[in-house]
Protein backbone atom coordinates (compact mmCIF):
# COMPACT_ATOMS: atom_id res chain seq x y z
CA UNK A 1 0.00 0.00 0.00
CA UNK A 2 2.84 2.39 0.84
CA UNK A 3 4.46 1.68 -2.53
CA UNK A 4 1.31 2.77 -4.30
CA UNK A 5 1.18 5.97 -2.25
CA UNK A 6 4.82 6.76 -3.10
CA UNK A 7 4.17 6.07 -6.77
CA UNK A 8 1.17 8.40 -6.84
CA UNK A 9 3.05 11.15 -4.98
CA UNK A 10 6.05 10.84 -7.32
CA UNK A 11 3.81 10.93 -10.39
CA UNK A 12 2.07 14.08 -9.16
CA UNK A 13 5.40 15.78 -8.43
CA UNK A 14 6.80 14.76 -11.81
CA UNK A 15 3.77 16.12 -13.65
CA UNK A 16 3.96 19.39 -11.71
CA UNK A 17 7.68 19.73 -12.45
CA UNK A 18 7.24 19.09 -16.17
CA UNK A 19 4.26 21.48 -16.35
CA UNK A 20 6.34 24.15 -14.60
CA UNK A 21 9.23 23.55 -17.01
CA UNK A 22 6.98 23.90 -20.07
CA UNK A 23 5.31 27.04 -18.66
CA UNK A 24 8.68 28.64 -17.96
CA UNK A 25 9.99 27.78 -21.43
CA UNK A 26 6.91 29.31 -23.05
CA UNK A 27 7.13 32.48 -20.96
CA UNK A 28 10.86 32.75 -21.68
CA UNK A 29 10.20 32.45 -25.41
CA UNK A 30 7.54 35.14 -25.25
CA UNK A 31 9.80 37.46 -23.24
CA UNK A 32 12.70 37.06 -25.67
CA UNK A 33 10.47 37.88 -28.64
CA UNK A 34 8.92 40.92 -26.96
CA UNK A 35 11.91 41.98 -24.89
CA UNK A 36 14.51 42.50 -27.63
CA UNK A 37 13.34 46.00 -28.59
CA UNK A 38 12.98 47.10 -24.96
CA UNK A 39 16.28 45.61 -23.76
CA UNK A 40 18.37 47.41 -26.39
CA UNK A 41 17.16 50.85 -25.32
CA UNK A 42 17.53 50.16 -21.59
CA UNK A 43 21.02 48.66 -21.85
CA UNK A 44 22.31 51.77 -23.60
CA UNK A 45 20.98 53.95 -20.80
CA UNK A 46 22.05 51.71 -17.93
CA UNK A 47 25.72 51.90 -16.96
CA UNK A 48 27.35 48.61 -16.00
CA UNK A 49 28.59 48.69 -12.44
CA UNK A 50 31.15 46.04 -11.44
CA UNK A 51 30.77 43.93 -8.33
CA UNK A 52 32.10 45.71 -5.20
CA UNK A 53 34.71 42.99 -4.59
CA UNK A 54 36.33 43.91 -7.91
CA UNK A 55 36.97 47.49 -6.76
CA UNK A 56 39.83 48.82 -4.64
CA UNK A 57 39.47 51.31 -1.78
CA UNK A 58 39.20 54.26 -4.17
CA UNK A 59 36.51 52.64 -6.31
CA UNK A 60 38.79 51.78 -9.22
CA UNK A 61 38.57 48.39 -10.90
CA UNK A 62 41.34 46.01 -9.76
CA UNK A 63 43.86 45.11 -12.42
CA UNK A 64 45.43 42.09 -10.74
CA UNK A 65 44.69 38.40 -10.73
CA UNK A 66 42.12 37.54 -8.09
CA UNK A 67 42.75 33.80 -8.07
CA UNK A 68 45.89 32.00 -9.06
CA UNK A 69 45.71 28.25 -9.51
CA UNK A 70 48.72 26.01 -9.80
CA UNK A 71 48.19 22.70 -11.50
CA UNK A 72 50.19 19.69 -10.42
CA UNK A 73 50.42 16.25 -11.87
CA UNK A 74 48.38 13.37 -10.55
CA UNK A 75 51.53 11.68 -9.31
CA UNK A 76 52.51 14.74 -7.23
CA UNK A 77 49.00 15.02 -5.84
CA UNK A 78 48.99 11.32 -4.93
CA UNK A 79 52.36 11.68 -3.17
CA UNK A 80 51.12 14.65 -1.15
CA UNK A 81 47.93 12.83 -0.18
CA UNK A 82 49.90 9.73 0.79
CA UNK A 83 52.24 11.85 2.91
CA UNK A 84 49.29 13.44 4.72
CA UNK A 85 47.67 10.05 5.22
CA UNK A 86 50.87 8.46 6.48
CA UNK A 87 51.60 11.30 8.89
CA UNK A 88 48.09 11.24 10.37
CA UNK A 89 47.89 7.46 10.47
CA UNK A 90 51.19 6.93 12.28
CA UNK A 91 50.31 9.34 15.10
CA UNK A 92 46.89 7.75 15.55
CA UNK A 93 48.42 4.27 15.74
CA UNK A 94 50.99 5.41 18.30
CA UNK A 95 48.25 6.94 20.47
CA UNK A 96 46.26 3.67 20.40
CA UNK A 97 49.30 1.58 21.30
CA UNK A 98 50.06 3.82 24.29
CA UNK A 99 46.61 3.10 25.81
Amino acid sequence: MLHLLYLIAFTILAVLAIANLVRNLISLGIETRRGNSRDVSTTKQARRVPHPELLDGNGNVLDEPLLVMRSISIKDAREQLDAIYDSSGSSALEDKSDD
